[in-house]
């Protein structure tokens, strides 16, 4: 059985306001704090700069979409490029589009034999030897994203690309 000492009653070095023996932790939060925040920020920091990026991506993928969508409803609108570039610059209005491309390319329908395209677009009907010809419309586009802060170890800016590809309507 332990003996109690004078100085061992919590009262006792309340009420005269001793402290043996003791350490205080005062302040031991503000000094974790104080150490840990600058890995809080940077993680919070490199996920808002990953989230922008991803919206990026996403949204030069779906001018590309938007750009095939609109020229393959015909041939004529297959041949239109501008209007291609035009439609996938208005689906992404966040973002500065750099470069859009829309190419036709011939295939046939039962996959035997690659054919030329022809001035409106469309392919030549001697293209194929059996089966029918078919247009397809290939968009691809690209954009630079700059992130707002640099971190060490990442390029200073990303190069985002994004394809479509759809079979023209004749």
């Amino acid at each position: 059985m332990r003996t109690l000492r004078f100085f061992d009653s919590i009262d006792l070095r309340w009420m005269f306001g001793l402290r043996v023996g003791t350490k205080t932790e005062e302040g031991g939060a503000l000094v974790e704090l104080a150490l840990t925040m600058p890995v809080l920020v940077l993680l919070l920091v490199g996920a808002a700069e990953l989230g922008w990026v991803t919206y990026a991506s996403d949204e030069v993928a779906n001018a590309a979409r938007a750009g095939v969508s609109y020229g393959c409803q015909t041939s004529n609108t297959a041949a239109d490029t501008v209007g291609i570039q035009n439609t996938a610059i208005e689906d992404a209005p966040d973002i500065t589009l750099g470069t859009t491309t829309a190419t036709l390319s011939c295939s046939c329908s039962n996959g035997s034999a690659l054919g030329a395209v022809a001035a409106n677009g469309g392919c030549l009907p001697s293209s194929c030897s059996t089966g029918q010809p078919e247009t397809i419309l290939t968009v691809q586009t690209q954009a630079s994203v700059t992130p707002v802060l640099h971190l060490p170890g990442l390029p200073p800016s990303f190069t985002l690309h994004g394809q479509a590809i759809q079979k023209v309507m004749q």
